[in-house]
């Protein structure tokens, strides 16, 4: 029996192509182009290790017994802006109200109230507005302008300039 017989030589050609694919590649190429080197080998980086933190309670304040009480009002004719606030707090417990004159001229007044039991609770109130006769302004008065004259100016004549072109 001949070689010719069993194999083809392109068969042959073929399947030992086939098989230097399939082990790594094209034959001969290495995966890198010539004069170049496989990348270092690099250490593992260190494990992580979080910091160990204490556990820390909130700090104790002895005198925290919370206790205020404020108040302020505008009252500005010039603007029309009227406004107030009233607020005090012991321990919990807060109080308070404030009132504004809405667009409309109405005054809206909201009382509130808000404790750990009942929450924060609030009463709003409208008055109808309240007009008040307008005050007569004066009229501002403005000076007049000085008198102003304007400068005298005087017009020359534009010069004529002919530069050898024959006029047609």
């Amino acid at each position: 029996m001949c070689c010719s017989d069993v194999c083809n030589p392109p068969q042959v050609l073929t399947l030992a192509a086939l098989m230097s694919i399939a082990h790594g590649g094209y034959a001969g190429y290495s995966g890198y182009p010539a004069g170049y080197a496989a990348a270092p080998a690099y250490a593992a980086a260190p494990a992580y290790v979080a910091p160990a933190y204490s556990a820390h309670a909130s700090p104790d304040y002895p005198d925290s017994y919370p206790q205020y009480s404020f108040a302020y009002s505008v009252n500005d004719a010039l603007t029309g802006d009227s406004k107030s606030q009233h607020e005090s707090r012991d321990g919990d417990v807060v109080h308070g109200s404030y009132s504004l004159v809405e667009p409309d001229g109405n005054i809206r007044t909201v009382k509130y109230t808000a404790d750990p039991i009942n929450g924060f609770n609030a009463v709003v109130d409208r008055q109808p507005s309240v007009h008040y006769a307008a005050k007569a302004v004066a009229p501002i008065a403005y000076a007049a302008p000085a008198a102003y004259a304007a400068p005298a100016v005087a017009y020359a004549k534009a010069p004529v300039y002919d530069y050898g072109y024959s006029h047609y």
